[in-house]
C-alpha cells in the first residue's frame, strides 16, 4: 500500500511540474510562431507591392482626318434603311 501512495504522490508532483512548465513554455512557442507568420505576411506584401504593374494608361493612335472612312469611295452611296408598308 505504501508503494502505491509513493507512486501517486510522485505522479502528482511530476504532473504539477509539467503543467507549470507548459504554462510558461507554450506562450513563448506560440509567440515565436505568430512572429514568423507576421514576417512571412510582411514579406509577401512587400513582394506584391514591388511587382511591376501593367501599364493601365489608354493609348490612342493619331488618325489623320483624311482616313476616317473605312469604306472606299468606289463602293457607292449608302442610304439608311427605311421600312416600306
Amino acid at each position: 500500500m505504501g508503494r502505491i501512495l509513493d507512486f501517486l504522490l510522485f505522479a502528482i508532483v511530476i504532473l504539477y511540474i509539467i503543467r507549470n512548465l507548459v504554462r510558461f513554455l507554450l506562450p513563448m512557442l506560440f509567440q515565436s510562431v505568430v512572429n514568423k507568420a507576421q514576417e512571412q505576411q510582411q514579406n509577401h506584401q512587400q513582394n506584391y507591392r514591388s511587382q511591376s504593374k501593367p501599364d493601365t494608361k489608354v493609348k490612342v493612335d493619331y488618325i489623320p482626318e483624311g482616313q476616317k472612312s473605312k469604306v472606299p469611295d468606289t463602293e457607292g452611296e449608302f442610304i439608311d434603311y427605311e421600312e416600306i408598308k
